[in-house]
């Protein structure tokens, strides 16, 4: 076994010392891509590098050349974002240049997603990055193999904070019962996760013994260890009637030595500086050259130039920030700062109330739900972390809310909406329950970590299920609010969204804020401050201008709306309103249908599969009584597509997000 040409049947099987020699490569390689990368997992892809190594170059049948060779042997890395290190070894396997990965890694374009693609990237088995899945696929693989009689093994790599996902152990459950001989799973087991330590997160341990519970045959070994692991895959090999699972004890972060087990490199890049300094300890200082730099720079640099912040400004005369003097009377300068950090602020400020209790799943300081007990010793009992596990965390969300607490939750958008989604709408909403649901990291700003990370469905999934409230903010100001409401006001289901890129402030504490009622935002000329140039008002209160367009947006598309009715002005003459609905559900029907009946185009903006919104905006206009004409209308937003790896802003632009393509589309239909 080991690197094969598919094509003579000849047979590539490294040594103990190539072995090792290739992980530290691995390891310097992926620090490399990491650092020029900015972002990334250095600490998992470390700690993941020997045993993967081991498969690769030893155990492993496979051909570089030949990706796709029906007999190989399959690898699911199930904790995708520790790609590195996959990445790296592959390059180095000979699936593609390895300096391809070192300077692409999250670009934008590259095959080098932040969570693999196996469309993009050859030798990649499965597209993914939610935790919890990678075994489930590969029981079903396994069987596939014993169904068409064939004799290529299965492999799975997890996590062992991973081991807290529910869906593992059905995996772990359904291999024992088909007695799957053809699959190792792998679990690594470094002790660290995102939020701490994983026996202080959610306690996982045993693990050995559990698997053996469940009828798999486990073994313990050292995961830096090559001769053991030797050893434990041709053992498991030579096992039959059960799978093996071989549980190997790393360091997070091996090999560098200010890395090492410590959480903090769970999801942190080092600066290039730092990896200089670990290629230095590595003894791979040779690989950090003046050429491959360059060469990082320009592939970001030409993706910049067209999608992002080297657009020359005559190009883009009213992006964010684009004065040359901002002291200037027009420079229309915008604060910029994240959404979630309104939501944070929130929480800090007013979770006194003994009613309150937080509920994280691992990426707490991310999404700011620990800003609930970060300066507040005496509510920390109130919070609880319950590891990698949303459908668990909401469902004893909604036991606590049945006894007159008020919990919040929440991670990512993609799985604080969607893995739960059941759990949300039998248990949650079909209860009644008054659970809060913080839906964090919305839409394509999310950047480099990639599709699987990027909520664009989520405004849609909750909005349909009967009961739940929906909030939308438009800007850290704003989502202070409408946390305060959705916690303190609102009683029943109610899902918040927030945005993890810092982005424009255009409300101030004065602006009004009403759950269920829109607001009508008027550019009244351009000014030093963006948010000085703009009059907003309740849309109950708000009599109508003449003006042509509505623009109808929510959550940070509604800044850009704001920066579209700018430029229709400007460069135009063109009147427009717009119409902030920070309140998606129960939607301002009134303020909808005085839009229609108002102006003679109406133009929807979300950083969200275009129709989430939108398409509750075109069902008031379709059915109110109180509209009395049908005006055109267009849907900004993600056209059916998965989001991709990429700089915030510059996918933005690239998805057709941004002021000037909802000032076209609103042109457009002014032309028809």
């Amino acid at each position: 076994m080991g690197i094969i040409d598919s094509k003579t049947g000849t047979e590539k099987k490294f040594s103990v010392d190539e072995i090792k020699k290739v992980a530290n490569e691995g390891r310097g390689y992926a620090l490399l891509a990491i650092g020029f990368a900015g972002s990334g997992h250095p600490g998992g892809a470390l700690s993941m590098m020997d045993y993967l190594a081991t498969l690769y170059f030893n155990v492993l049948r496979h051909d570089p050349k030949n990706p796709g060779w029906k007999e190989r042997d399959r690898l699911f890395l199930s904790g995708q974002h520790k790609c590195p290190a996959q990445y790296a070894l592959l390059g180095l396997a000979g699936y593609y240049p390895i300096e391809d990965f070192a300077v692409g890694l999250r670009v934008l374009g590259t095959p080098f997603q932040g969570h693999p693609d196996w469309r993009k990237c050859k030798g990649i088995e499965m597209s993914g990055g939610s935790l919890g899945q990678g075994l489930s696929i590969a029981v079903g693989d396994a069987l596939a193999a014993r169904l068409d009689g064939a004799k290529h093994r299965v492999y799975c790599v997890m996590g062992d904070g991973e081991q807290q996902e529910g869906s593992i152990w059905e995996a772990v459950m359904a291999a024992a019962h088909y007695k799957l001989d053809n699959l190792c799973g792998v679990v690594d087991l470094n002790g660290l996760q995102i939020d701490g330590r994983v026996c202080e997160v959610m306690n996982v341990e045993p693990v050995a013994e559990k698997y053996r519970s469940f009828g798999w045959h486990a073994i313990e070994c050292d995961g830096h260890d090559v001769d053991a692991l030797l050893r434990a895959f041709e053992l498991a090999a030579r096992t039959k009637g059960k799978p093996t699972v071989i549980v190997a004890r790393t360091v997070k972060g091996k090999g560098v030595s200010f890395m090492e087990n410590l959480a903090e490199w769970h999801g942190k890049a080092q600066t290039l500086d730092q990896t200089k300094a670990a290629l230095k300890e590595l003894g791979l200082e040779n690989i950090y050259t003046t050429e491959i730099e360059r060469k990082a720079k320009e592939l970001r640099a030409h993706v910049a130039r067209q999608y992002g912040n080297l657009i020359l400004p005559e190009e883009r005369p009213f992006w964010w920030n684009q004065h040359p003097d901002p002291t200037h009377e027009h420079a229309m300068r915008a604060d910029m700062k994240p959404t979630r950090f309104g939501f944070g602020e929130c929480l800090d400020r007013e979770g006194s109330d003994p009613r309150v209790v937080c509920l994280g799943a691992d990426i707490s300081g991310s999404i700011c739900i620990l800003d609930f007990c970060k300066k507040h010793e005496d509510r920390k009992p109130r919070f609880f972390s319950m590891g990698i596990a949303e459908q668990n965390m909401t469902t004893v969300a909604a036991g606590l809310a049945k006894e007159g607490k008020i919990p919040v939750i929440g991670s990512y958008g993609v799985f604080s909406t969607g893995r739960n989604w059941d759990q949300l709408r039998t248990t949650v909403c079909y209860g009644n329950l008054n659970v809060k649901i913080a839906v964090g990291h919305g839409g394509v700003s999310v950047g480099p970590d990639g599709a699987t990370h990027q909520a664009l469905e989520d405004i849609a999934v909750t909005s349909i299920i009967p009961g739940m409230t929906v909030l939308v903010p438009c800007d850290a100001v704003e989502s202070y609010k409408a946390t305060h409401a959705g916690v303190f006001e609102v009683v029943g289901p109610t899902a918040m969204r927030f945005a993890r890129e810092a982005t424009p402030v255009v409300t101030k504490p004065e602006t009004p804020f009403k759950v269920g009622k829109a607001n009508v935002i008027r550019f009244r000329g351009e000014k030093n401050k963006f948010i000085d140039a703009f009059e907003t008002t309740l849309a109950d209160d708000y009599e109508s201008e003449g003006e042509r367009v509505a623009l109808v947006a929510c959550g940070p598309e509604t800044p850009e709306a704001m920066r579209a009715a700018w430029i229709l002005k400007k460069q135009h003459g063109i009147e427009a309103r717009v119409v902030n609905v920070h309140t998606v559900k129960p939607i301002d029907e009134e303020a909808l249908a005085d839009a229609a009946n108002e102006c003679d185009v109406i133009v929807t903006a979300e950083e969200h599969q275009a129709g989430g919104l939108g398409n509750l905006v075109a069902g008031v206009i379709a059915r109110s009584a109180h509209v009395s004409k049908r005006p055109r209308m267009a849907m900004v937003g993600v056209q059916d597509k998965f989001g991709e790896t990429g700089q915030p802003w510059e996918l933005v632009w690239k998805f057709g997000l941004a002021g000037e393509h909802i000032a076209q589309a609103a042109r457009g239909l002014l032309k028809k």
